[in-house]
């Protein structure tokens, strides 16, 4: 009787520099060693070959331009600014612009795309046909097109705030406080006064309130068998304590109406007509894709499953939210995290309706004034970065967090 012995590796002993290239174990590690010298050398050989040209140039990296004044106007801004402001406040107005168009663009294109998605398989044929006939249209043709188009319609159709004056003005005001004119929309402004802060704070528990009972409705349900109601109580738990809170201290927040004044309306909030049509092009566009994303993740769960519920008598809207999405959330919520990364770069493309973003105040009217196209650049780089990478984390933890869990 024989026996016959494989070995992968040498028996374990004392380290030798021949392991680093003999031994499996160790081989790994040698090559991406190696690897990584090469790609630090090639990156100091780049970052050495442009500082030596900048110093040949008389040039030198310097951020000392952002502390100068900017001398030029935003057409709109979150924060206080001015002409006088400094290119770093400029910037900063820039950013927030971007984060805001995000924002609601990421939120708006999810909408979208959830409604449209669940529609694409709907039985009712018009229904389904005209959901494709959206994903189909919008998803294959550029968004800067859609952006320009939305624009222009806007600019187009809506009438001038001229035409809001007189005894019969051609245009009248929506609910007498909401105005459309082709330079934007005017709403309302909200003037906070004492008391304002303890509403905004009960305002927040009542939301925290929601998700707290939505969450503990849901375990009664997997644990008991026992359904709670979700519509109304939740809208009374959001809506009710800082309605009774709001006439209990005595209104401190009022409304300032938009008034026409001039050429123009004054007071209120103006909503640019470039950053709706920035927002909507970004949502409607990704919002197709979107929509393909969550067909794919509820096609992907079982049939069965959806029987099973219909068995035990649970109407189809509840099978949907209750069975068939919280499933279909591990093939939706991974492209998810690439079309949000696509928004908030595709918000770069503003400066085509004249939104001023980060890309047209850092990368645009800062870079050519100041004539610094490095150091723009690489905030701008570095800006994108930190914005895709945070998108990104939060994501994941999302993610991990509504994952299917095996026992």
């Amino acid at each position: 009787m024989s026996f016959m012995t494989v070995l992968s590796d040498p028996p374990v002993g004392s380290f030798r520099l021949s392991m680093l290239i003999y031994d499996s174990k160790y081989r790994s590690y040698t090559f991406q060693f190696i690897a990584l010298m090469i790609v630090i050398s090639l990156f100091a050989y780049l970052g050495s070959n442009l500082l030596t040209n900048l110093q040949a140039a008389g040039l030198n990296i310097s951020y000392g331009f952002l502390g100068e004044s900017s001398n030029y106007d935003i057409n709109q801004s979150l924060i206080d600014y001015s002409s006088r402001s400094t290119h770093l406040r400029a910037a900063f107005v820039g950013a927030l612009n971007t984060l805001l168009v995000a924002f609601l663009a990421c939120i708006t294109a999810t909408i979208i795309g959830v409604i449209a998605g669940v529609l694409r398989l709907s039985p009712n044929w018009l229904v389904r046909k005209l959901m494709a006939a959206y994903v189909e249209a919008f998803r294959n043709v550029p968004v800067l097109i859609w952006i320009i188009i939305i624009f222009t319609i806007l600019t187009a159709v809506l009438p001038a705030p001229s035409a809001f004056r007189g005894e019969n003005p051609d245009a009248t005001m929506l609910f007498g406080a909401i105005a459309f004119t082709n330079r934007g929309l005017y709403l309302p402004a909200p003037i906070w006064g004492p008391g304002s802060l303890i509403l905004g704070v009960i305002f927040v528990a009542s939301i925290i309130g929601v998700f707290a009972y939505r969450s503990y409705a849901t375990k009664l349900l997997f644990d008991t068998g026992r359904l709670l109601p979700m519509g109304w109580p939740s809208f009374a738990i959001l809506i009710l304590p800082t309605l009774l809170a709001y006439f209990i201290l005595g209104r401190p927040v009022t409304l300032e109406y938009p008034e026409l004044a001039g050429f123009n309306f004054q007071g209120g909030i103006q909503i640019l007509g470039s950053l709706i049509a920035l927002w909507w092009a970004l949502a409607i566009y990704t919002g197709a894709f979107i929509a393909e994303n969550v067909r794919a993740g509820i096609q992907s769960v079982s049939k069965g499953q959806a029987e099973a519920a219909a068995s035990l008598g649970m109407r189809p809207n509840r099978t949907m939210n209750l069975v068939v999405l919280p499933q279909a959330l591990r093939v939706i919520i991974p492209p998810l995290i690439s079309n949000y990364l696509n928004i908030t770069k595709n918000s770069s493309l503003a400066i085509a309706v004249g939104y001023m973003d980060i890309t047209g105040t850092l990368g645009g009217i800062t870079l050519n004034q100041t004539g610094r196209a490095i150091e723009c650049i690489l905030l701008l780089m570095a800006f994108y970065l930190v914005i895709s990478l945070t998108i990104s984390g939060l994501m994941n933890v999302y993610n991990n967090a509504v994952k299917l869990k095996e026992r």
